[in-house]
């Protein structure tokens, strides 16, 4: 079990209790909040738990290890991306740490193995994963999300597709997981219901050596291709897409994920008007923004995306919380009922605010690579505001429907 505390104690003494580190006197006798992170550190999705306990772990020095005053113990766990691992761990967290609540974990086949696990201690967490059923049909009341579900974000790419690149044929990719899944099914299906098709559909295990037997299937006729990668992936894709000198002849739209801040720098020149899209982007103009950015630059030297932008909302969330229960954070059906009702006008990705499901709404923005300042960033072209992860659907009528998968949608237009 990885207990990682030495990242709360940067700059500081190796002496001094985490309880001592800042908190105002007023809160000396507080109980400190215990928190567990889950998060990966080996494997294909080490880049983005990564920046995702960079981004924790900034929002944490900030406040002196408090939140809202109030001492932080935080235990990190490192489950190198594995179901089975993320179980282990997180009763491991719960019974030897006896955490009060949880962030993470990074991907959705983790959070779908520790669901039951979830609701069987009780163990109030804001996920960073996107398993879009844990906040739909398999709703966990222990549970609310931040972020997105994989599907919220590329149902807006399918409307900016059709509607205002006004594409026609479209391929999609993405890994073989329910990520993968359900970021590509969301995008086939609002572009296909704004007039478009989806004529190829290409499904790369998620740790395939060479991309090349999949990028030479590419047909041959389209006007897009839908690209649905998690972790550093997204880069090894483009880097062999580019290879086969296909970068000026098909348009490539990026998922959440695909060509993250994280990436960009490994990914070079060649990104540039590269097309993408996500609730979060590091040129968003607000004062946590910048701050955030200013942070991440100073202590890391990168920018954040994604994963540390992750991190960094769910903290903020969870400060509010404490607040509303007034810094007392022993009660676990207090934590989880605040947490549900938890609104934060100001964040780094701009407004939060929770559905009934325990899922986010928020902007969510159409990026275009640039270059700025000698770097790369994901430059906002276009903002859809308020959205849910139901998109315009009505959620009872969408609900009916099975959870978006490799089979659902059907796929109608497919071609040889």
């Amino acid at each position: 079990m990885l207990v990682d505390r030495r990242t709360l104690l940067k700059g500081v003494g190796a002496g001094v209790g985490v309880a001592a580190l800042g908190a105002p006197a007023v809160r000396a006798q507080v109980k400190p909040i215990r928190i567990g992170f889950m998060t990966v550190k080996t494997g294909p999705f080490a880049s983005g738990g990564i920046q995702m306990e960079q981004g924790l772990v900034l929002y944490l020095k900030e406040r002196n290890n408090t939140l809202a005053g109030v001492p932080v113990e935080l235990f990190t766990v490192d489950t190198g991306g594995a179901p089975n691992v993320a179980r282990t761990k997180l009763q491991e967290l719960v019974e030897l740490n006896k955490i009060d609540c949880m962030i993470g974990p990074l991907a959705t086949q983790e959070a779908l193995a520790i669901d039951d696990t979830i609701r069987e201690t009780k163990t109030p967490t804001l996920f960073v994963a996107a398993a879009d059923d844990l906040t739909q049909r398999r709703i966990n009341p222990w549970v609310i999300r931040v972020t997105s579900t994989s599907s919220q974000c590329s149902q807006v790419m399918g409307d900016y597709a059709a509607k205002d690149l006004k594409f026609k044929r479209a391929a999609t990719i993405a890994d073989d997981i329910a990520y993968g899944h359900e970021m590509n099914s969301g995008f086939q299906r609002v572009f296909e219901e704004g007039g478009g098709k989806v004529v190829q559909k290409l499904w790369p295990p998620l740790a395939v050596p060479d991309y090349g037997t999949y990028i030479a299937q590419l047909n041959p006729k389209l006007d897009t291709l839908f690209c649905g990668f998690a972790g550093s992936n997204g880069f090894r894709f483009f880097r062999q897409f580019n290879e086969y000198g296909l970068k000026d002849k098909l348009p490539l739209l990026g998922g959440m994920t695909t060509f993250d801040e994280s990436l960009l720098p490994r990914m070079g020149d060649d990104a540039i008007g590269l097309l993408s899209v996500s609730w979060y982007s590091a040129t968003l103009d607000n004062p946590q923004n910048k701050a955030f950015v200013a942070g991440m630059q100073r202590d890391y030297k990168v920018d954040p995306g994604y994963y540390a932008a992750s991190t960094y909302t769910a903290a903020a969330v969870l400060e509010a919380t404490v607040k509303n229960l007034g810094g007392r954070f022993d009660n676990k059906e207090a934590i989880r009922d605040s947490l549900h009702t938890t609104k934060v006008a100001n964040t780094c990705r701009g407004p939060v605010s929770l559905d009934k499901y325990g899922n986010v709404v928020g902007d969510i923005y159409i990026r275009r690579v640039e270059k700025q300042d000698g770097r790369l960033v994901n430059k906002v072209i276009k903002t859809y505001q308020n959205v849910g992860q139901f998109w315009t659907y009505n959620e009872e009528e969408f609900l009916k429907n099975p959870v978006y998968s490799r089979d659902y949608p059907a796929a109608k237009n497919l071609e040889n």
